[in-house]
């Protein structure tokens, strides 16, 4: 059984189990709907998806969705987290509102890491390289520390969610501090921050993350559901399908308005429509259910991605220098870091000329996969030369470590002018973020 934990490492050998497991769904049935897909979407290195149809569909259709992730402020940003800063502003691009949560609350309850280190960190690290990288105004950046709307809301999930639930997710025990489960709150009310009023109300909304990140989807997931005053659901009956509405904390005003525009067959604590579609119902339950107070969440989608393999090998570490590249390491020890790299090649030259490389196991490979080349069919030659045994691993290092030192020093000259863009983000002088 593959365990999940959002906090520690997690290493997936083998990721179609999760299909099984946890019931992701292959994002590649979807693929051949996207125009102009990302990188990550047409190479596979996204690989799954929860719901992201409904996103998928708003987009296209030209309606409201959302993108949204959050960075602990625990250390440097590198690669890895510049992934899911790519994945936030393409979406944004498509037309998409994006939010970029500061978990400084995660960062202070699970990492010990002070609020003025969060701020630090949060601003340097993440948020002029998200800018950098092309994250556009009017996207919502924010600290969770600093958002009464986040913090009232995971307030108001606190009373769907409970002690049981919470360790069957995330494995808590009576050891673990009251901060930590607020900390966990807190992300989804991140993630379904988008959906309130303030924000024009419910919406699709995508949440990019790792397989190791499902957990907090998952728990998101339910929660919305639990704080919607109806559950919509397909049935089958004697006459055939039809929609249910159940509603049984629901005003009785509020079962009779869904009724009367639905045309469904009105109960003590039901509504039942015969031969509807379902999308049309849950449209009309979300509006009445606004009309009467309530939060009418979408449960969000989500996306995961492949973990990058440390430079050295195994995962990538923050606490391991080493395995990783930050956005801000200067461009030649980036440069240096690729050449000490592990890579697919065979244990001699000779040898390597007869049985060909192995891309899929060289962290090299990797970096110009994820990262720096944009063209596929440039890639698909690296990759072929490779396997032939035509493109030694020497040659390939070079490049790529030429690649990663013009892509830092040109990610780095980027941060220089995001740092005069902060005003056009909300982003005083000073380092308050404008609410």
């Amino acid at each position: 059984m593959t365990t999940l934990d959002p906090w520690g490492a997690v290493k997936i050998d083998n990721y179609s189990k999760l299909f099984e497991e946890f019931g992701i769904s292959r994002f590649d049935e979807l693929l051949g709907k996207i125009p102009n897909p990302h990188r990550y979407m047409r190479r596979h290195i996204i690989f799954g998806h929860r719901s992201y149809d409904t996103v998928l569909e708003a987009m296209l259709s030209g309606k409201p969705f959302a993108a949204m992730s959050g960075f602990m402020p625990s250390g440097k940003a590198h690669l890895g987290h510049k992934m899911v800063m790519e994945e936030i502003i393409w979406h944004q691009q498509q037309g998409g509102s994006a939010f970029l949560a500061i978990a400084d609350r995660e960062a202070h309850a699970v990492r010990g890491i002070s609020w003025e280190k969060c701020r630090e960190l949060g601003i340097n690290e993440y948020i002029l390289s998200a800018i950098a990288l092309g994250l556009e105004p009017g996207a919502h950046i924010y600290f969770q520390s600093k958002s009464n709307l986040v913090k009232d809301l995971a307030f108001e999930l606190g009373i769907k969610a409970n002690f049981s639930e919470l360790s069957a997710i995330y494995g808590f025990t009576g050891e673990t501090n009251v901060a930590h489960m607020i900390s966990a709150l807190t992300q989804s009310a991140d993630i379904l921050q988008p959906q309130l009023k303030e924000f024009r109300g419910p919406k699709p909304t995508v949440v990019p993350v790792g397989a190791d990140q499902d957990p907090h989807i998952r728990l998101t997931r339910g929660l919305a559901y639990k704080m919607n005053m109806f559950m919509v659901e397909e049935r089958e009956g004697t006459e055939g399908a039809y929609v249910s509405v159940r509603g049984k904390a629901a005003p009785k005003e509020a079962l009779k308005e869904i009724a009367k525009r639905t045309g469904g067959r009105l109960y003590e604590e039901h509504v039942d429509v015969p031969k509807s579609n379902l999308t049309e119902v849950e449209s009309t339950v979300r509006q009445v259910e606004l009309r009467y107070g309530g939060y009418a969440f979408i449960p969000p989608a989500s996306t995961y991605h492949k973990f990058m393999t440390g430079l050295q090998g195994g995962k990538m570490s923050s606490s391991i220098p080493e395995s990783y590249i930050a956005l801000t390491d200067p461009p030649e020890e980036g440069a240096k870091k690729v050449m000490r790299a592990k890579t697919g090649g065979r244990v001699t030259l000779e040898e390597q000329k007869v049985k060909g490389g192995e891309p899929d196991k060289c962290s090299v490979y990797e970096l110009l996969l994820f990262h720096l080349v944009e063209n596929d069919n440039e890639l698909k030659e690296y990759y072929r030369d490779c396997v032939g045994g035509t493109r030694v691993c020497g040659v390939c290092k070079k490049h790529a470590a030429e690649l990663m030192k013009k892509f830092l020093k040109e990610h780095q000259e980027k941060r220089e002018l995001a740092k005069l863009r902060l005003p056009e983000f909300g982003i005083k002088s000073d380092g308050q973020i404008e609410v």
